[in-house]
């Protein structure tokens, strides 16, 4: 046998490696380059045949005439269930920013957007506050928020708005982080642990593929389940302990990371804020017992809390307060248990005492519609990381206007959506914020040295009594369904908010309020939006021309959507 030589051996060797190096790359080409190929042509294919929607934030459109980008309809789609998708409020800027124009992109969930009124959200303060403090710069605030979205659907937001010149992002986010889109405790999409997969299935979703696919799936669906608000969430509890909220934390901390660099490397500049909640005058929206619970403690439990709840209704605080923290020593986990002490503490005059247990109950909710501790944790952390970062910190910031640093009713709506003054409140945090990071050469052109009070900021906003009584109408039909009227205190909340709702405005003084701030700013669509409305049933020829100047947009969707609130 004849024994090749070393030469031969050296020369072998590689050339074995080369073939099997390319017959490597022909199996990854048709198994993995020919799918991505072939998905890439059908894409392309169903883009050019008018097949799904575009999923941008924005879509090109005319105002007046003049090239414009306008509010994207169905940008949310991936992100909810088919029939169910929310939308932002219908805005329009130029294609071509204007020379010394600062474009402010507002960004968040229903208290961002405005809820119960985006006429009136925080936004809007905020754009009267820079107007009236520098009225030599031009601002445009753009509120770009939809109601029930969290942080996974704010990273691809804010990467896509960076191609449209924007100077600032205000972000207000993190009460829907549970219930909001790939949540613990959400309907609206599957859940999954991992941020990849999250992120992964968002950009499918987005794919006029997806969309096909979605649709086809769906097909079956004859009755399609439609928005009917938090009464949704449940049957989708989740508590404090559970496993499932230590990815909620790191998801909701890596999506704020990843904005805050996007935005950076765009140029354009972040504020952030912690969220502000109500812990005084909203009990708890579900509770559950702790696990491993056995049926004696549980009778137990009951009967102490049923004897300290007659105690308290008879104003007997003290004796009610020993019965609750028994049963806290079997459950401590109960959300309403502790907010029954915490009412207790309060009326007994220990307000350091009842402001943790507020706290505590509110982390405990197992309906998660409010920002818990960890996440402004989470939001604070942000602080410090960087030049063009700006941290808010509004929970602070409303402790600081509250009796005992426990926020309440005198703020707040209901659980997260501020009523006037808490609207103002945030508004002032924001700016004075913002304030501090505009450049020298605008500080320099300030005309006041105070920011505008909230009677002017109103003044100009046109909050007329009439729209007072409207906006707690809408709140009122809203504490009116579940899981508001399952709250310990629903009754009191109820009686205090129709006290809001009652009166009968002049209608002369009310005409007079809007006539004179559409002449401060003739170009506030808004204010010719609810003037229109206003006029609507008196003189519906003056109706219909202030209605036609508030169209945001050439051909704009029919004006009577704009008051779909959720």
């Amino acid at each position: 046998m004849t024994v090749p030589a070393s030469s031969q051996i050296s020369e072998t060797v590689p050339a074995l490696r080369s073939s099997r190096w390319r017959r490597w790359l022909a199996i990854s080409a048709t198994t993995i380059l020919a799918p991505a190929l072939l998905l890439a042509i059908a894409e392309v294919a169903l883009r050019v045949c008018g097949v799904g929607t575009p999923t941008g934030v924005m879509r090109p459109c005319t105002d007046h005439g003049q090239p414009a980008y306008c509010d994207n309809q169905f940008f949310a789609a991936p992100f909810f269930p088919q029939g169910m998708f929310r939308t932002p409020r219908p805005y329009v800027i130029p294609a071509k920013k204007p020379p010394g124009t600062y474009r402010i992109f507002v960004l968040g969930e229903s208290v961002a957007w405005g809820d119960p009124d985006p006429s009136y959200g925080f936004g809007r303060y905020l754009e009267v506050m820079l107007r009236e403090r520098y009225p030599q710069a031009k601002f445009e605030v753009i509120n770009t928020s939809i109601t029930a979205i969290n942080s996974h659907a704010l990273l691809p937001m804010v990467r896509d708005l960076t191609q449209y010149q924007p100077d600032f992002f205000v972000i207000y986010t993190g009460n829907t982080e549970v219930v909001g889109p790939f949540g613990p405790g959400t309907v609206l999409t599957p859940w999954d642990l991992s941020l990849p997969a999250i992120r992964t299935r968002i950009f499918l979703n987005s794919t006029r593929l997806g969309q096909l696919v979605g649709k086809v799936t769906n097909a079956n669906q004859k009755n399609a389940p439609g928005w009917r608000g938090m009464e949704m969430f449940l049957d989708r509890q989740v508590r404090a302990d559970s496993p499932q909220m230590k990815p909620v934390y790191e998801n909701f901390a890596a999506n704020l990371r990843d904005i805050i660099a996007v935005a950076r490397r765009s140029g354009a500049q972040v504020v952030i804020s912690t969220v502000a909640t109500n812990l005084k005058d909203c009990a708890p929206f579900a509770s559950l017992h702790r696990e491993g619970m056995r049926d004696d403690e549980q009778r137990s439990w009951e009967a102490l809390v049923q004897r300290g709840a007659d105690l308290e209704n008879a104003g007997s605080h003290a004796d009610a307060l020993k019965l609750y923290l028994s049963a806290a020593d079997i459950d401590p986990q109960y959300a309403e248990l502790q907010f029954r002490i915490a009412r207790c503490l309060w009326a007994l005059g220990d307000f350091a005492g009842a402001k943790v247990r507020f706290v505590r109950a509110q982390d405990l909710d197992t309906l998660r519609f409010r920002a818990d501790s960890r996440l402004n944790e989470v939001i604070r952390a942000l602080a410090g990381t960087g030049p063009g970062v700006g941290v808010v910190d509004a929970a602070a910031v409303f402790a600081g206007e509250s009796a005992h640093e426990v926020p309440g009713s005198e703020l707040f709506y209901e659980h997260v959506h501020m009523n006037p003054r808490g609207t103002y409140l945030l508004a002032r945090a924001f700016f004075r914020q913002l304030d501090s990071m505009l450049p020298a050469e605008v500080r320099r052109s300030a005309v006041s040295a105070d920011v505008v009070s909230q009677e002017d900021c109103e003044r100009r906003l046109a909050f007329t009594p009439y729209d007072r009584l409207r906006v707690a109408g809408l709140v009122l039909a809203k504490l009116d369904r579940p899981p508001f009227t399952n709250q310990l205190n629903h009754s009191q909340e109820i009686v205090r908010l129709k006290s809001q709702a009652e009166g009968s405005p002049d209608y002369r003084e009310i005409v007079a309020e809007y006539q004179w701030a559409i002449m401060q700013n003739p170009e506030d669509r808004l204010l010719h939006l609810n003037y229109g409305f206003l006029l609507h049933r008196y003189d519906p020829p003056a109706a219909d021309q202030e209605l036609r100047l508030a169209l945001p947009y050439d051909n704009a969707p029919v004006l009577c959507n704009w008051r779909k609130f959720d």
